[in-house]
């Protein structure tokens, strides 16, 4: 276990025990009594099942001319709505004058948004503003994959003294077509709680999916993961929204959701450990074989590399590199593997397939 940073478990400083951590509320505060109202019903139809709450105050958008939040005018409202339900409000914050704002309002939790980690500067001038503060910070993934951006945000807030400290996957941007308003991509959050299992890491669906018909899908595949919890946003009217109106749910459907939830167990029973273990230790030879085979196959493309070197032929052959893949897609196909992992595999062969083969261009 990575010991790099001193973070407390989650059950240290929320109410939700050794259950998965629920955050919900709505996307943004519009008014005091829509704010009340929210929270009220949202806590009427999910009972326990929710431990803090949200609302946005301050929305960084992309473009101008975009609802971009009630402003300070609204952390009145948010406080007295949690304090009405006895849970914490949590809340986004952007920059230094933010931080000052929640704080000399009571807001008990703030958020740092994707917009906002993918700048270091930023990140740390709200670091240098929680110096001395004891208040629980979140920290969403930057809008753009890269994982060591997310953990070097996680490092600033860290060093500022915030022990109480969680990430919010929420999906990253990307220009391939997708179902997705921000897909998933799971391997970098299950990448990072490999490197640093110590750190919480709640998943956000209503990001995610960008529409309401996602969420539990998401929202299941993420207790799946065996990540620490939910961040889902609920409006008493979504469709009447002043923004990401697609994306929330009502009260009465986040309960259904919730409730629909299925959290499993991250280890399995001693009945059942000599079969996981079998299984595993198959995998494990697979892998082993898998790896023996490709660097077989990278002494072959430098063999290669050095017959094109002498007979001058380009390192890339687009005809042979076609077949390639078709053959690939074909029998990968035949295998109940999907047309997507079999491109990605391939692809990242070639890349590996090609730097072996320049490598032996280049030698003198």
């Amino acid at each position: 276990m990575n010991d790099k940073f001193d973070i407390l478990p989650l059950s240290a400083w929320t109410k939700a025990g050794d259950k998965p951590l629920v955050i919900a509320g709505p996307c943004s505060a519009e008014g005091e009594e829509q704010a009340l109202e929210t929270v009220t019903q949202i806590v009427k139809n999910c009972g326990d099942k929710v431990h803090m709450l949200r609302a946005g105050i301050w929305k960084p958008r992309t473009r101008p001319n975009s609802f971009e939040g009630v402003g300070e005018i609204g952390l009145p409202w948010v406080k007295k709505a949690a304090l009405a339900v006895g849970l914490p409000i949590a809340i986004e914050v952007a920059n230094p004058e933010h931080v000052e704002a929640a704080l000399k309002a009571g807001i008990d939790v703030l958020w740092i948004g994707a917009r906002t980690t993918v700048s270091p500067f930023n990140v740390q001038a709200i670091a240098d503003a929680l110096k001395g503060v004891d208040i629980p910070v979140l920290i969403k993934n930057p809008v753009n994959p890269d994982l060591e951006l997310w953990v070097g945000a996680v490092e600033r807030i860290n060093a500022a003294g915030i022990k109480k400290l969680a990430i919010v996957h929420r999906g990253f941007s990307s220009y391939e077509k997708s179902i997705y308003r921000n897909p998933p991509m799971w391997e970098i959050p299950i990448e990072l709680r490999r490197r640093f299992p110590q750190i919480p890491i709640i998943v956000d669906p209503s990001h995610m999916g960008g529409t309401r018909d996602l969420i539990y899908i998401l929202a299941q595949q993420g207790m799946d993961m065996g990540f620490d919890g939910l961040m889902i946003e609920s409006h008493i009217n979504p469709d009447k929204a002043w923004s990401d109106a697609k994306q929330q749910v009502t009260p009465e459907r986040l309960a259904e959701i919730l409730n629909s939830i299925i959290v499993r167990q991250p280890e399995v029973n001693k009945d059942g450990f000599q079969t996981l273990h079998d299984l595993r230790a198959r995998v494990d030879r697979i892998d082993a074989y898998i790896i023996e085979l490709l660097c077989e196959r990278m002494g072959l493309s430098e063999e290669i590399g050095e017959f094109k070197k002498n007979e001058h032929l380009a390192v890339h052959q687009a005809e042979r590199w076609s077949q390639i893949v078709k053959r690939a897609l074909e029998k990968g196909k035949n295998g109940g593997l999907t047309e997507e992992f079999i491109l990605k595999l391939f692809q990242q062969v070639h890349n590996e397939s090609i730097y072996h083969q320049t490598k032996v261009m280049e030698k003198k």
